[in-house]
C-alpha cells in the first residue's frame, strides 16, 4: 500500500486519486459526519457528486444550492485534498472582505472540518491592498496631530517597523481588522492607495502588506481572497512578471468563487483607470520640492491649471439628474478641447523629466511615482478623446472628484484570462440563476462551456418565514420601517439599495427609533467588527447597503429583514452600456439583476433549521408593476399590505 502522508486518506497502487477521493467523501458523508451527530442531506450528497465530476474534468461548474445545503463544507472537502495532491493551494475568492472573515470565524466551516475530521488545514487570508496600513500615509496623517484615534494606530505598530529587532522577528500586521474603531473616512487617510509606489518604498520590507503577502503565498491548502483581489491578480500578473515581481497570488490548483454571481463587478472594477481632481497637484508637489529647472516649474504650474480646467469641463457636462453615484460624461467639444491641451502639456513634461533625471536633481522614488501617474492620466485622456467604446464616468467624494474609465464589457478578457485555464472552477451561491436559467451569468462572464445544477434549501420556509409586501409611497415608507423596527423583539437587518438611501433613513427617521436597541450603520466602523457586534446583541438594528449577500447571522440576532426598495441596478454608465447593447434591457439586464439580489437579501433571514423570522419588502408606486415577478421567486406566499 502506498500512503500519501499529506492526504486525509490512503492511496493504493491500483487506485487513482479521484477514486480514493470519492471513497473518502462517501465515508465522510455516510459514516463520519452522521456519527458526529450531523444530519445527512440528499441535497449535499447530490452537490458532492457534481463537484467530484468538476474536479475530475477540470471544468467550470455553477453550483446553485440553497441556504442550509452545506455547499461551503462540500467544496472545502474537495479543495483540501486536491490542493495537497497537486501541491498548489486552492483559491477561494469571496465577494468581499466580510465573507472572508465569515469563512474563517470561530465555529465556521473551516473549523468544523478540522474538528470533525481531525485535520489541520493551512488556510491563509489574502486581502485587497486597500485593507492594509500604509506606513507613509500614517506618518503624514499623524504628523498633523489632530486625530487621537490615528495616533493610537501609530502606537500599535510593532517595534521592528521602527528598526528595532532583526528580520527574524518580523510578522504580519496592519490588517484593517486590527483597527476596528476607525470609520471608513479615517481608514482612507492611512491605508494603501493607488498613489503608493510600493516597489520603490524605502520601508517596503517592514510594511504590513508585504509581510502579509509573503505569509499567504506559503499556504499549503487554501488561500482566501476577495473577488476584487483575485481579479486584480489576473489583470496585473503579466506586468508584474515583466517588472521582476511575483504575481499577487501563486498559481492555484482550483478556484472557487463564493457568491459567484458578483464576479463580473469585481472584474469591471479591476480594469478601471482612475484619475482624481486632487491627485495630480499632490503628485506634482513631489517634483517642486526638488531642485528642478525654472522652465519645468512653469510647465508644472500650467499643467495644474489646465488639469483644473479639464475637470471643470468634465463636471460641467456630467449627468447630475439620474442621482447615480457614477455620473455619465458627455463628450462635449469643450471636454475634448481641454483634454487635447492637457495631453500636449503632459507629453512635454514627460520629455522634460527625462532631461531632469539625467541631472540627478530629482529623488528617484518621487520621479517614478510622478511618471507612472502621468502615464495613467495620458491613457485616460487618450480613451476620452478617441471614444473607442470605453465607459467613462465621474464620481464625487467629499470635495474631490474622480474620472473613471473602464472597458464596456469584460467577458472577452475573462474568457481568455480566467476561463480558458484547465483547472476546476466552481461558482457557488444560493442564487446563480433566474428560474434555473444560468445564461444571464454565463454570458456576462464570457463562459461558453459549463456544467450547472440547482438544489433548493432543505429548510421549511412555510413554517419558519413570513413575507409581507408593503405597497406604499416614499413619504410613508420611513415611518412604517421605524414602526416595524420598534415593535420587533429580535435583531433587524435593514437593507438599502445605495448609500444615499441609507443616509436618507439615517438622518430622516433614525431619531424615531427607541433607544433600547443598538443601531449600527455600515461605514461607521470596520465592517466585520460591526457584524460581530450585531451578532452578539439580540435586539440590535443593522442598516447596510452592501450586505445583501454574505451575512451569516443565525438565531434571534437576525430575525427580521426589511428591504427598503427593490435592488435594481443604478442608472449609471456601466449599466447603461449593458442596456444599450441588449435587445431587451429590462428583461435581460435590470430584472435578472434585481431578482438575484433580492433573493440574496431575503436569504439573510433563515440560516439554520431552527431560525424563524419575517421579511418586509417595500414597493413604491413605480415598483409595484413587478409584483408578480417578485412573488414568483419568494420561498413563501406573501401577505400584501397597503
Amino acid at each position: 500500500m502506498l500512503t500519501t502522508k499529506s492526504l486525509p486518506f490512503p492511496l493504493t497502487g491500483d487506485q487513482s486519486f479521484y477514486e480514493a477521493l470519492g471513497d473518502w467523501i462517501g465515508d465522510v458523508f455516510y459514516d463520519i459526519l452522521p456519527e458526529k451527530g450531523l444530519e445527512l442531506r440528499d441535497e449535499q450528497i447530490f452537490m458532492a457528486f457534481q463537484l467530484e465530476q468538476a474536479f475530475k474534468k477540470k471544468s467550470i461548474l455553477f453550483a446553485e444550492a440553497g441556504v442550509g445545503t452545506g455547499k461551503t463544507l462540500a467544496y472545502l472537502l474537495y479543495s483540501i485534498p486536491y490542493a495537497r495532491y497537486t501541491g498548489k493551494p486552492a483559491i477561494i475568492a469571496c465577494s468581499d472582505e466580510t465573507l472572508i472573515e465569515q469563512l474563517v470565524k470561530k465555529d465556521g466551516d473551516l473549523q468544523k472540518i478540522e474538528d470533525l475530521l481531525g485535520l489541520s488545514v493551512d488556510v491563509r487570508l489574502a486581502k485587497s491592498r486597500e485593507q492594509y496600513l500604509c506606513l507613509k500615509k500614517l506618518d503624514k496623517a499623524t504628523s498633523k496631530g489632530d486625530d487621537e484615534e490615528l495616533d493610537e494606530v501609530y502606537e500599535q505598530i510593532p517595534d521592528f517597523v521602527h528598526g528595532n529587532g532583526s528580520m527574524t522577528s518580523f510578522y504580519p500586521y496592519g490588517d484593517r481588522k486590527e483597527f476596528p474603531n476607525l470609520n471608513d473616512d479615517q481608514w482612507k487617510q492611512v491605508n494603501w492607495d493607488s498613489l503608493q509606489d510600493c516597489l520603490s518604498c524605502d520601508v517596503r520590507h517592514r510594511c504590513g502588506q508585504t509581510l502579509n503577502r509573503e505569509h499567504y503565498r506559503a499556504a499549503g491548502d487554501i488561500i482566501i481572497c476577495s473577488h476584487d483581489f483575485y481579479m486584480e491578480h489576473i489583470w496585473t500578473k503579466d506586468a508584474r512578471k515583466r517588472e521582476g515581481q511575483l504575481p499577487l497570488l501563486p498559481e492555484g490548483s482550483a478556484v472557487i468563487f463564493d457568491e459567484g454571481h458578483l464576479l463580473e463587478f469585481a472584474a469591471q472594477k479591476a480594469l478601471t483607470y482612475r484619475t482624481s481632481l486632487s491627485n495630480l497637484s499632490l503628485i506634482l508637489e513631489k517634483l517642486t520640492s526638488n531642485d528642478i529647472r525654472e522652465k519645468t516649474l512653469y510647465l508644472i504650474d500650467r499643467i495644474v491649471e489646465q488639469h483644473d480646467e479639464w475637470f471643470a469641463a468634465i463636471s460641467k457636462h456630467a449627468d447630475y439628474e439620474s442621482g447615480a453615484e457614477r455620473r455619465a460624461i458627455a463628450r462635449h467639444d469643450e471636454v475634448i478641447v481641454n483634454s487635447k491641451k492637457l495631453k500636449a502639456s503632459i507629453d512635454q513634461l514627460l520629455e522634460e523629466l527625462v532631461f531632469e533625471s539625467e541631472l540627478y536633481v530629482i529623488d528617484e522614488y518621487d520621479l517614478k511615482i510622478v511618471e507612472e501617474y502621468l502615464e495613467l492620466v495620458l491613457f485616460s485622456l487618450k480613451l476620452l478623446v478617441d471614444d473607442d467604446g470605453a465607459i467613462i464616468w465621474l464620481e464625487e467624494s467629499g470635495d474631490d472628484e474622480t474620472l473613471v474609465i473602464m472597458p464596456r464589457l469584460v467577458e472577452e478578457i475573462l474568457r481568455e484570462e480566467v476561463f480558458s485555464k484547465k483547472i476546476p472552477t466552481i461558482f457557488s451561491s444560493a442564487t446563480l440563476s433566474v428560474k434555473e436559467d444560468f445564461s444571464y451569468l454565463a454570458k456576462s462572464l464570457g463562459i461558453d462551456d459549463y456544467d450547472a445544477f440547482s438544489v433548493s434549501s432543505p429548510f421549511d420556509y412555510e413554517e419558519n418565514m413570513d413575507v409581507t409586501i408593503h405597497l406604499t409611497d416614499e413619504f410613508e415608507k420611513g415611518e412604517k420601517e421605524a414602526l416595524l423596527l420598534n415593535s420587533h423583539q429580535g435583531g433587524s437587518l435593514l437593507l438599502f439599495n445605495s448609500r444615499e438611501d441609507q443616509d436618507l433613513f439615517r438622518f430622516g427617521y433614525s431619531h424615531e427609533l427607541e433607544g433600547s436597541s443598538s443601531l449600527f450603520f455600515e461605514g461607521d466602523e470596520e465592517i466585520s467588527t460591526l457584524v460581530e457586534k450585531f451578532q452578539h446583541e439580540t435586539s440590535s438594528i443593522f442598516a447596510s447597503h452592501h450586505l445583501w449577500e454574505g451575512l451569516d447571522v443565525p438565531g434571534l440576532s437576525l430575525s427580521q429583514v426589511i428591504i427598503d426598495s427593490l435592488p435594481f441596478p443604478p442608472k449609471d454608465p456601466v449599466f447603461e452600456a449593458k442596456r444599450k447593447h441588449s435587445e431587451d434591457p429590462v428583461h435581460q439586464v435590470d430584472l435578472p439583476y434585481m431578482l438575484l439580489r433580492l433573493q440574496q437579501g431575503i436569504g439573510r433571514l433563515i440560516r439554520t433549521s431552527s431560525d424563524k423570522g419575517s421579511v418586509h419588502i417595500f414597493l413604491g408606486d413605480e415598483e409595484q408593476k413587478w409584483l408578480d415577478e417578485i412573488t414568483a421567486i419568494l420561498p413563501v406566499t406573501p401577505t400584501i399590505a397597503k
